[in-house]
């Protein structure tokens, strides 16, 4: 694959969030085998060990989100920005270039793609979600839509990211992506999920090869640990089902928490964290609403508190809270939904088809029915194979193929 000296990444955040924090995990990998490499990023700051670029400022972003949201011209905007971005890449000229989200209002993919077309650079292309090929949305599970697959058109989906209020341009976004990130010689995409690498195979991209690396998770964060918070709560001995979302809203299971609260009775507890302030407002009588928290103690300590992690999402990728509840010693139960069911095993969890409330109050009995010491010891064991540590590695193998 030839020599590697400097790798320069491209995301819409450095540092902070899921995609940003696997971006200064891989230049930490990549540093200790003695490779230089940059960040250039589009929002909020950075930390300042690393090596990084701002792609245009909070105006630009600002002026790009509130102009795609009446044209629905995600991504084709920022074009000062991007043309200095590409004179920072000369400038800085890496061997490889690995991209992460070019959504997120911080870049025009055009002007970037039609210089990668030419730069003669190795690329490698992290996808996150399904936006790189379709026409307007991220996820498209929820509405049960395929027409990614040849052409899209009068999208049903406008009013989720990135939202358009008034027009729908995703018969023409459609087309400009697949003329735009379709041709790039040396390219190599790479998939959290192999859910995700399934739909790249049936999209405009299946012309590159696909490398599925899943999410890590950092075990030194997340780990069984004791707690008050039955006690605080009012909680007892009772079954607590543990929800997580940020944020909460229909297609990601809210709906569903209320509709199960009502098939259970006084031996049960439902919590719920990442809830806005007026979702707190009317909630069942068994069901404890929390407030989004960034704490990751707290996170673990529900977590490990927890009988059950319940995660009744309609659609995602590979969601990191089913390796957080397992890396806590606790059982999921997970819909059969993209790729949630791929970090599980017959020990460490039961997935359940979409909507099946009856099927949900089943596995939770059956979750009730098993030795927890023992299903805790299978939870934190499987965890184990989805430390940041082995996922780094195999990045650096699989994809950058350094030893």
């Amino acid at each position: 694959m030839g020599e590697i000296g400097k790798v320069l990444f491209i995301n819409t955040i450095c540092g902070t969030g899921s995609t940003g924090r696997l971006v200064t995990g891989l230049m930490d990998a990549l540093n200790e085998r003695g490779i230089d490499t940059m960040c250039a990023y589009g929002r909020w700051d950075a930390p300042k060990k690393y090596k990084t670029y701002r792609i245009g400022n909070n105006l630009d972003v600002l002026v790009h989100g509130v102009v795609s949201r009446i044209t629905d011209k995600h991504g084709l905007y920022s074009t000062f920005a991007t043309k200095r971005l590409i004179k920072e890449i000369k400038k800085y000229d890496p061997d490889v270039i690995h991209i992460h989200n070019v959504h997120g209002y911080y870049l025009n993919y055009k002007i970037l793609f039609k210089y990668l077309k030419t730069c003669n650079k190795r690329l490698i292309w992290t996808l996150h979600d399904c936006w790189s090929f379709t026409g307007h949305c991220s996820h498209f599970a929820y509405v049960e839509c395929e027409k990614w697959k040849t052409g899209c058109s009068k999208c049903p989906q406008l009013d989720q990211y990135p939202k358009s209020f008034l027009f729908d341009s995703s018969a023409k976004n459609y087309e400009i992506k697949k003329e735009y990130f379709t041709g790039l010689e040396n390219m190599t995409l790479v998939t959290p999920s192999s859910w995700l690498a399934g739909m790249v195979k049936k999209s405009f991209l299946r012309e590159y090869p696909v490398e599925v690396v899943p999410t890590g998770i950092n075990l030194s964060r997340f780990s069984p640990r004791s707690s008050d918070l039955r006690e605080r709560y009012d909680i007892g001995d009772r079954t607590l089902i543990l929800g997580v979302a940020n944020p909460w809203r229909e297609r990601k299971g809210l709906n569903e928490f209320m509709k199960l609260a009502e098939e259970l009775d006084d031996n049960y507890r439902i919590v719920m964290i990442g809830l806005k302030k007026k979702q707190l407002e009317g909630l069942g009588w068994n069901i404890i609403g929390i407030e989004k928290t960034d704490s990751i103690e707290e996170m673990a300590q529900w977590y490990s508190t927890a009988d059950v992690y319940l995660n009744m999402t309609f659609e995602d990728t590979f969601p990191t809270t089913n390796l957080e509840a397992m890396a806590c010693g606790t059982p999921v139960i997970t819909y059969n939904v993209g790729g949630s069911p791929e970090s599980l095993t017959s020990r460490t969890g039961i997935v359940v088809e979409p909507g099946d409330i009856k099927g949900v109050r089943e596995a939770i009995r059956r979750v009730e029915g098993k030795n927890k010491e023992l299903t805790e010891r299978f939870c934190t064991a499987q965890a184990q194979e989805y430390s940041t540590h082995k996922r780094f590695e195999e990045y650096m193998t699989k994809v950058y193929g350094l030893c």
